[in-house]
């Protein structure tokens, strides 16, 4: 499907709320660093995640797209506009415990959905600025710059990221475990890593994964749920266990690999998120 001026402009609106939810969340850490780490109104939430939903909302709630108001499925404040042409799925801030400890991998993550699908894509990384695009059927960026998976087959040979504790060693050559789905994705997009394994079940959400599936995908990656649930979805209380790799054969293995692991702690993974 070649790209067209709706895709564009799609794209401009996801980059205009990412650039408003640095914008906003530069403006809270400089203006009272010492509540920086404060609490949300949830458990598992900070203050920073909600700065950052109303920048977030500050832009999309009075943008137009192909004619009409955009919905918006935030992790933060729930679902808008379920049945408008164009829903933005949000994460506003994706790795919140690392954002809240000024550690570099956390990202605001947005993904435009369509009756089709995934239409574009914004994943960017708020401490380092580095940016990951991607548009259905247009490929995928990284700053600009067109992006491929690694391609790597042998899982001997392969570096994953892990979410979660995988509880035994599954014969990758080495792995990390960085704490923000979005960019995890991302990262296995650019090639950074060849694969990505979820050791949680059911913990991650369609705002965590949406922006750097499209990315992924786009760049030539794999990625699917261990159990073969649709991932495309707007229901917020739908949780997934993600397996990715940037080519078949090593997604095939992954999967194999992840079914005979010890089995993990449904919901959130144990310190994720938690302030």
């Amino acid at each position: 499907m070649p790209r067209t001026t709706g895709d564009d402009e799609v794209l401009g609106l996801l980059d205009r709320t990412v650039d408003a939810v640095a914008e906003a969340l530069d403006g809270f850490w400089s203006a009272d660093p010492d509540h920086w780490r404060d609490k949300g109104e949830r458990p598992g939430q900070y203050a920073l995640d909600l700065v950052a939903d109303r920048a977030a909302h500050g832009v999309l709630d009075a943008a137009v797209v192909d004619g009409g108001p955009v919905g918006v499925l935030s992790e933060e404040s729930g679902l808008v506009g379920a049945d408008r042409a164009v829903v933005v799925v949000v994460d506003p801030v994706d790795g919140s415990t690392n954002a809240s400890r000024r550690i570099p991998w956390y990202a605001c993550s947005l993904a435009a959905v369509d009756r089709d699908g995934v239409r574009a894509a914004v994943v960017a990384n708020l401490a380092t600025g580095v940016r990951h695009r991607a548009v259905r059927g247009g490929g995928a960026t990284r700053d600009g710059t067109s992006i491929s998976c690694s391609g790597r087959e042998d899982l001997a040979a392969s570096v994953l990221v892990l979410n979660g504790y995988a509880g035994e060693h599954a014969g990758w050559r080495q792995y990390r475990t960085l704490g923000a789905m979005a960019l995890d994705l991302c990262a296995v997009a650019d090639g950074t890593f060849d694969g990505s394994v979820d050791c949680t079940v059911d913990a991650i959400h369609v705002w965590d994964y949406l922006g750097g599936l499209l990315v992924l995908q786009e760049a030539g990656g794999h990625v699917c749920d261990l159990y073969d649930r649709p991932l495309v979805s707007l229901d917020p209380g739908a949780g997934r266990t993600l397996v990715s790799a940037g080519s078949a054969p090593l997604l095939s293995t992954l999967l194999e690999r992840r079914r005979t692991m010890p089995p993990g702690r449904p919901g959130r993974a144990p310190g994720a998120d938690t302030p």
